[in-house]
Protein backbone atom coordinates (compact mmCIF):
# COMPACT_ATOMS: atom_id res chain seq x y z
CA UNK A 1 0.00 0.00 0.00
CA UNK A 2 1.15 3.85 -0.02
CA UNK A 3 1.91 3.72 3.19
CA UNK A 4 4.86 0.97 2.69
CA UNK A 5 7.73 2.51 1.87
CA UNK A 6 10.42 0.84 3.75
CA UNK A 7 12.97 1.25 4.30
CA UNK A 8 12.68 4.55 3.93
CA UNK A 9 11.61 6.05 7.47
CA UNK A 10 8.64 8.66 7.49
CA UNK A 11 9.60 11.40 10.72
CA UNK A 12 5.68 13.27 10.88
CA UNK A 13 6.58 15.16 14.75
CA UNK A 14 6.90 18.67 14.72
CA UNK A 15 10.34 20.13 14.86
CA UNK A 16 10.18 24.02 14.37
CA UNK A 17 13.71 24.61 14.75
CA UNK A 18 14.32 23.00 11.19
CA UNK A 19 15.10 25.53 8.39
CA UNK A 20 14.39 24.85 4.63
CA UNK A 21 17.70 23.32 3.01
CA UNK A 22 18.61 23.19 -0.63
CA UNK A 23 17.12 19.40 -1.86
CA UNK A 24 14.19 19.43 1.02
CA UNK A 25 10.47 19.56 -0.98
CA UNK A 26 8.07 22.76 -0.66
CA UNK A 27 4.76 22.19 -0.40
CA UNK A 28 2.93 25.13 -2.26
CA UNK A 29 -0.84 24.88 -1.20
CA UNK A 30 -4.02 26.57 -2.36
CA UNK A 31 -7.39 25.22 -1.93
CA UNK A 32 -6.71 21.49 -2.16
CA UNK A 33 -4.19 21.99 -5.05
CA UNK A 34 -0.11 21.89 -4.93
CA UNK A 35 2.08 23.83 -7.01
CA UNK A 36 4.37 20.42 -9.16
CA UNK A 37 7.64 21.33 -11.92
CA UNK A 38 6.51 19.61 -15.39
CA UNK A 39 8.69 16.98 -14.16
CA UNK A 40 5.10 16.56 -11.88
CA UNK A 41 6.76 16.46 -8.81
CA UNK A 42 7.22 18.75 -5.28
CA UNK A 43 9.81 21.57 -6.38
CA UNK A 44 12.71 21.70 -3.81
CA UNK A 45 13.46 24.96 -1.87
CA UNK A 46 16.38 25.32 -4.02
CA UNK A 47 14.26 26.10 -7.38
CA UNK A 48 11.57 28.33 -4.82
CA UNK A 49 13.88 30.20 -3.29
CA UNK A 50 15.24 31.58 -7.06
CA UNK A 51 11.45 31.83 -8.31
CA UNK A 52 9.62 33.71 -5.42
CA UNK A 53 12.18 34.62 -2.28
CA UNK A 54 10.03 33.65 0.34
CA UNK A 55 10.46 34.89 3.91
CA UNK A 56 11.95 32.71 6.38
CA UNK A 57 8.51 32.84 8.59
CA UNK A 58 6.62 31.67 5.21
CA UNK A 59 7.96 28.42 5.96
CA UNK A 60 6.12 25.99 8.22
CA UNK A 61 8.05 22.80 8.62
CA UNK A 62 5.49 19.48 8.10
CA UNK A 63 7.55 16.43 7.99
CA UNK A 64 10.95 14.43 6.84
CA UNK A 65 11.63 10.88 5.08
CA UNK A 66 15.27 9.91 6.42
CA UNK A 67 17.46 13.15 5.98
CA UNK A 68 14.90 14.75 3.35
CA UNK A 69 12.43 17.38 5.29
CA UNK A 70 9.07 19.01 3.74
CA UNK A 71 7.63 22.84 4.55
CA UNK A 72 4.71 24.19 3.74
CA UNK A 73 3.98 27.86 1.87
CA UNK A 74 0.19 29.32 1.90
CA UNK A 75 1.50 32.50 0.72
CA UNK A 76 -0.33 33.22 -2.80
CA UNK A 77 1.43 31.96 -5.88
CA UNK A 78 0.71 32.25 -9.71
CA UNK A 79 1.90 29.63 -12.07
CA UNK A 80 4.67 30.45 -14.10
CA UNK A 81 7.42 28.57 -16.54
CA UNK A 82 7.66 24.90 -15.12
CA UNK A 83 5.39 25.40 -12.51
CA UNK A 84 1.73 24.55 -12.42
CA UNK A 85 -1.05 23.64 -9.81
CA UNK A 86 -2.62 20.25 -9.81
CA UNK A 87 -5.26 18.61 -7.30
CA UNK A 88 -3.90 17.38 -4.57
CA UNK A 89 -4.99 13.95 -5.87
CA UNK A 90 -1.89 14.01 -8.29
CA UNK A 91 0.40 13.42 -5.99
CA UNK A 92 -0.83 9.76 -5.97
CA UNK A 93 1.27 9.23 -9.20
CA UNK A 94 4.72 10.79 -8.16
CA UNK A 95 8.07 8.75 -8.48
CA UNK A 96 8.96 7.24 -6.10
CA UNK A 97 6.90 5.69 -3.72
CA UNK A 98 7.89 7.20 -0.90
CA UNK A 99 7.76 10.74 -2.30
CA UNK A 100 4.42 9.90 -2.97
CA UNK A 101 3.61 9.32 -0.04
CA UNK A 102 5.65 11.57 2.00
CA UNK A 103 4.33 14.59 -0.35
CA UNK A 104 0.37 13.16 0.09
CA UNK A 105 0.95 13.32 4.05
CA UNK A 106 2.46 16.78 3.74
CA UNK A 107 -0.53 18.10 1.44
CA UNK A 108 -2.94 16.32 4.35
CA UNK A 109 -0.73 18.65 7.29
CA UNK A 110 -0.71 21.63 4.32
CA UNK A 111 -4.57 21.53 4.19
CA UNK A 112 -5.69 21.78 7.58
CA UNK A 113 -3.10 24.76 8.31
CA UNK A 114 -4.90 26.36 4.84
CA UNK A 115 -8.55 25.70 6.34
CA UNK A 116 -7.27 26.85 9.94
CA UNK A 117 -5.92 30.37 9.84
CA UNK A 118 -8.79 31.87 12.39
CA UNK A 119 -9.62 31.08 15.54
CA UNK A 120 -13.53 29.17 15.74
CA UNK A 121 -14.11 30.78 18.73
CA UNK A 122 -12.81 34.38 18.76
CA UNK A 123 -12.40 34.63 15.01
CA UNK A 124 -8.63 35.50 15.89
CA UNK A 125 -6.03 34.64 13.90
CA UNK A 126 -4.33 31.48 14.50
CA UNK A 127 -0.46 30.89 15.50
CA UNK A 128 1.47 27.81 15.18
CA UNK A 129 2.43 26.13 18.72
CA UNK A 130 6.48 26.52 19.54
CA UNK A 131 6.73 22.92 21.01
CA UNK A 132 4.22 20.54 19.41
CA UNK A 133 2.14 20.83 16.05
CA UNK A 134 -0.70 22.46 17.36
CA UNK A 135 -2.27 26.00 16.12
CA UNK A 136 -3.24 28.39 19.15
CA UNK A 137 -5.26 31.67 19.59
CA UNK A 138 -3.39 34.46 21.63
CA UNK A 139 -6.65 35.94 21.94
CA UNK A 140 -8.74 33.44 23.70
CA UNK A 141 -5.79 30.23 23.89
CA UNK A 142 -7.99 28.13 22.35
CA UNK A 143 -5.84 25.46 20.48
CA UNK A 144 -6.22 23.08 17.72
CA UNK A 145 -4.65 19.92 16.48
CA UNK A 146 -4.35 18.15 12.91
CA UNK A 147 -8.11 16.38 12.15
CA UNK A 148 -8.08 12.99 11.10
CA UNK A 149 -11.46 11.50 9.81
CA UNK A 150 -12.00 8.03 10.53
CA UNK A 151 -13.68 5.47 8.07
CA UNK A 152 -14.39 2.27 7.16
CA UNK A 153 -13.93 0.11 3.90
CA UNK A 154 -15.66 -3.24 4.06
CA UNK A 155 -15.50 -6.25 1.74
CA UNK A 156 -18.69 -7.45 1.42
CA UNK A 157 -18.78 -11.23 0.67
CA UNK A 158 -21.27 -13.89 -0.51
CA UNK A 159 -19.50 -17.36 -1.02
CA UNK A 160 -17.20 -16.55 -3.91
CA UNK A 161 -18.26 -13.45 -5.00
CA UNK A 162 -17.83 -9.93 -3.61
CA UNK A 163 -19.65 -6.94 -3.75
CA UNK A 164 -18.43 -3.72 -5.74
CA UNK A 165 -19.78 -0.55 -5.87
CA UNK A 166 -19.13 2.79 -8.19
CA UNK A 167 -18.82 6.08 -6.58
CA UNK A 168 -21.80 9.15 -8.13
CA UNK A 169 -18.64 11.45 -9.11
CA UNK A 170 -14.88 11.44 -8.03
CA UNK A 171 -13.15 8.23 -7.97
CA UNK A 172 -14.43 6.23 -11.51
CA UNK A 173 -13.18 2.90 -10.70
CA UNK A 174 -14.75 0.44 -8.90
CA UNK A 175 -13.93 0.39 -5.29
CA UNK A 176 -15.79 -1.78 -1.60
CA UNK A 177 -18.33 0.17 0.25
CA UNK A 178 -17.16 2.55 2.69
CA UNK A 179 -18.19 5.81 4.71
CA UNK A 180 -17.64 7.69 7.26
CA UNK A 181 -17.82 6.73 11.26
CA UNK A 182 -20.51 9.27 12.87
CA UNK A 183 -20.37 10.30 16.29
CA UNK A 184 -20.97 7.92 18.72
CA UNK A 185 -20.72 4.74 16.40
CA UNK A 186 -18.57 2.10 16.49
CA UNK A 187 -16.70 0.52 13.99
CA UNK A 188 -19.13 -2.57 13.24
CA UNK A 189 -21.82 0.18 14.07
CA UNK A 190 -20.81 1.98 11.08
CA UNK A 191 -20.48 -0.87 8.71
CA UNK A 192 -23.87 -1.65 9.61
CA UNK A 193 -25.28 1.31 8.75
CA UNK A 194 -23.51 1.96 5.61
CA UNK A 195 -24.29 -1.38 4.16
CA UNK A 196 -28.16 -1.04 5.28
CA UNK A 197 -28.28 2.73 3.57
CA UNK A 198 -25.75 2.23 1.01
CA UNK A 199 -27.20 -1.25 -0.99
CA UNK A 200 -29.89 -1.55 1.46
CA UNK A 201 -28.13 -5.34 2.34
CA UNK A 202 -27.30 -6.92 5.78
CA UNK A 203 -24.02 -8.55 7.32
CA UNK A 204 -22.68 -11.07 10.13
CA UNK A 205 -19.21 -12.18 10.85
CA UNK A 206 -17.12 -8.64 10.42
CA UNK A 207 -13.81 -9.01 10.81
CA UNK A 208 -10.97 -6.50 11.06
CA UNK A 209 -8.79 -6.36 7.89
CA UNK A 210 -6.11 -3.62 8.02
CA UNK A 211 -5.74 0.12 7.81
CA UNK A 212 -4.61 3.06 6.21
CA UNK A 213 -3.94 7.18 6.60
CA UNK A 214 -5.20 8.10 3.23
CA UNK A 215 -3.72 11.63 2.76
CA UNK A 216 -6.22 12.89 0.17
CA UNK A 217 -9.39 12.45 2.42
CA UNK A 218 -7.92 13.31 5.84
CA UNK A 219 -8.55 9.83 6.43
CA UNK A 220 -8.19 7.43 8.45
CA UNK A 221 -9.00 4.82 6.77
CA UNK A 222 -9.95 0.96 8.44
CA UNK A 223 -10.92 -2.15 5.75
CA UNK A 224 -13.18 -5.18 7.37
CA UNK A 225 -14.62 -8.27 5.81
CA UNK A 226 -18.07 -9.20 6.11
CA UNK A 227 -20.12 -11.83 4.79
CA UNK A 228 -23.62 -11.36 3.44
CA UNK A 229 -26.97 -12.13 5.95
CA UNK A 230 -29.57 -12.96 2.93
CA UNK A 231 -29.08 -13.12 -0.92
CA UNK A 232 -31.08 -9.98 -1.47
CA UNK A 233 -31.59 -7.79 -4.36
CA UNK A 234 -29.16 -4.52 -3.84
CA UNK A 235 -31.34 -1.68 -2.92
CA UNK A 236 -28.98 1.22 -4.19
CA UNK A 237 -28.66 4.38 -2.80
CA UNK A 238 -28.48 6.76 -5.79
CA UNK A 239 -27.25 9.91 -3.99
CA UNK A 240 -23.46 8.75 -3.65
CA UNK A 241 -23.04 5.58 -5.62
CA UNK A 242 -23.49 4.75 -9.20
CA UNK A 243 -23.33 1.29 -9.34
CA UNK A 244 -22.90 -1.94 -7.03
CA UNK A 245 -22.37 -5.36 -8.45
CA UNK A 246 -21.88 -8.80 -7.32
CA UNK A 247 -18.54 -10.35 -8.63
CA UNK A 248 -17.15 -13.98 -8.70
CA UNK A 249 -13.80 -14.08 -7.65
CA UNK A 250 -12.08 -15.23 -11.01
CA UNK A 251 -14.42 -12.34 -12.85
CA UNK A 252 -13.45 -9.43 -10.62
CA UNK A 253 -11.90 -6.10 -13.09
CA UNK A 254 -8.27 -5.12 -13.24
CA UNK A 255 -9.28 -1.36 -12.49
CA UNK A 256 -6.29 -0.26 -10.15
CA UNK A 257 -2.87 -0.73 -8.39
CA UNK A 258 -2.87 -1.96 -4.42
CA UNK A 259 -1.35 1.07 -3.42
CA UNK A 260 -5.26 1.93 -2.01
CA UNK A 261 -6.47 -0.10 0.86
CA UNK A 262 -9.58 -0.60 -1.00
CA UNK A 263 -7.58 -2.23 -3.80
CA UNK A 264 -4.93 -4.41 -1.51
CA UNK A 265 -8.46 -6.18 -0.26
CA UNK A 266 -10.12 -6.31 -3.48
CA UNK A 267 -6.62 -8.44 -4.46
CA UNK A 268 -6.75 -10.43 -1.57
CA UNK A 269 -10.01 -12.01 -2.07
CA UNK A 270 -8.89 -12.98 -5.81
CA UNK A 271 -6.04 -14.65 -4.60
CA UNK A 272 -8.25 -16.68 -1.84
CA UNK A 273 -6.84 -14.86 1.08
CA UNK A 274 -10.16 -14.63 2.61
Amino acid sequence: MLQNIAPNVLNNQYNSSRIPQKDDFILVYSSNRVLLMNSNTLPTFEFVDKEWHFHSEDYTYLLAVNDVSFFLVTMPVEEKGEYHFEPVQALRDIQPQWLSFASATAAHLGGWYYTHQFCGVCSKPLVQDVTERALVCRSCGHKIYPEISPAIIVAITNGDKILLTKFLTGYKKYALLSGYVEVGETLEDTIKREVSEEVGLSVHNIRYYSSQPWAFTHSLLMGFTAELDKDLAINLETDELSKAQWFERDNIPHDDKTLSLTWNMIEAFRNHEF
